[in-house]
């Protein structure tokens, strides 16, 4: 289980949490322009725009999780278990199989309007990457400092939604998450007034009563609520800083700690990590479950016209700084 969200402040940031048991091997990975993207139904592309985010590296193809391009167009899969449908190849569509997606989108568009173009005439297949890394069922989050949209591949066909909140989790569909923030329109981070009777004389006793019904448990549609309400109400301070920060503080409110979320076998979802792309800059910050610390990788110290992968493993180990 996910959650991604934006956020704007005089920059654009992106990013999301990856919660699961176990990792695959992640490491940040900066994509060049002239790495060779092949793809498995449709036509490589030798030259595109310069990608970095999060993804596991198989047989030296990058596997990403969540990214953003060169030109600030941002995306993350998330887990869509048991509505995701992916199909055979079609020969009057462009077929692209669900691991080739974001590098697929990313190396080509540079704004999400450009993505819907590309959307309005993919076919998602159902081809894995290998007998070892199966079709992972996922719809998608694509993301400028303009808009959102939601891509979902279901029995019906590719949904493309708008999504003016700019947060996604996992089940139900996305026009469902959406339609849940009706049952919550009362909430706001002000103190609350009596409606409920005026012959009653009932007050607040605690700050935060505004958000009293604001759902704290960890399945996805609560997830959905909680972030949604602490990310339209955040405020931040302009500098880079500030906003890579409060973006940490934003998904921190759907942090999934171990032993709340017991799975079989004893073991336990966890928020392996958490990522905040500066998407003007072309940095990737994250965090992991055992290091707090907020590191980076900046695309632009790399050498963006090469051939080859910059990789860099996580950092996992706790990081504290003493000060005496």
């Amino acid at each position: 289980m996910c959650t991604a969200a934006t956020y704007k402040t005089e920059g654009f940031y992106f990013g999301r949490t990856l919660d699961y048991e176990f990792s695959y091997g992640d490491e940040v990975t900066v994509t060049p322009r002239n790495y060779p993207f092949s793809f498995r139904s449709t036509d490589g592309i030798g030259s595109h725009y310069a990608i970095v985010g999060m993804a596991h590296v198989a047989e030296g193809y990058p596997l990403y999780y969540d990214a953003v391009n060169e030109r600030g167009l941002c995306i993350a899969g998330l887990n869509f278990v048991g509505n995701a449908v992916y199909r055979e190849v079609d020969p009057e569509k462009e077929n692209v199989a669900q691991f080739e997606l974001i590098p697929w989108i990313l190396s080509q568009c540079a704004t999400v309007r450009e993505a819907r173009e590309r959307l309005a005439r993919i076919n998602i297949t159902n081809i894995p990457f290998s007998d070892k890394l199966p079709c992972a069922q996922l719809h998608w989050i694509i993301a400028d400092r303009d808009e959102a949209i939601t891509v979902e591949s279901v029995k019906d066909g590719i949904k493309v939604y708008d999504n003016p909140v700019g947060v996604l989790t996992n089940n139900p569909p996305f026009d469902e998450q959406m339609f849940a923030l009706n049952d919550y329109m009362h909430l706001s981070p002000r103190d609350p007034v009596n409606t409920f009777s005026e012959k009653l004389p009932l007050s607040r006793y605690s700050r935060g009563m505004g958000g009293l019904g604001l759902p704290g448990d960890l399945s996805s549609k609560s997830r959905f609520v909680r972030a949604a309400f602490v990310k339209m109400n955040s405020i931040s301070g302009s500098s880079e800083s500030e906003s890579v920060s409060q973006f940490f503080h934003i998904l921190g409110a759907v942090d999934q700690q171990r032993g709340c979320c017991e799975l079989d076998g004893g073991k336990y979802e966890i928020t392996i990590y958490t990522s905040c792309c500066s998407a003007d800059k072309g940095i990737y910050y994250y965090n992991t479950y055992g290091n707090r610390q907020i590191s980076a990788v900046d695309m632009h110290r790399e050498n963006l016209d090469g051939t080859e992968l910059s990789r860099f493993g996580i950092i996992d180990e706790e990081q504290i700084l003493f000060r005496n």
